[in-house]
């Protein structure tokens, strides 16, 4: 689920940084209820980033946690 969240977030920010820079105003759904700076559409897409990547992390320990408890040898 932070995996997913993290992915959304990443487009919000990304989607805001770019249409704020190089066009006329930001895109995304962030605007239509904030007025936030670049900056801050850069943050949003480093914490999607950290929230993917945390999801993505603990979804591979909870598997490799699996596979030594159900592998070769368990009883």
């Amino acid at each position: 689920m932070r995996g997913i969240l993290g992915f959304i977030v990443m487009i919000q920010g990304v989607m805001g940084f770019v249409g704020q820079v190089f066009f006329d105003r930001a895109w995304g759904l962030l605007p239509h209820w904030f007025d936030l700076p670049s900056a801050a559409y850069v943050g949003l897409f480093a914490a999607g980033a950290a929230l993917a990547v945390w999801g993505d992390a603990d979804k591979k320990r909870k598997a490799k946690q699996l596979r030594d408890r159900t592998g070769a040898g368990a009883v």
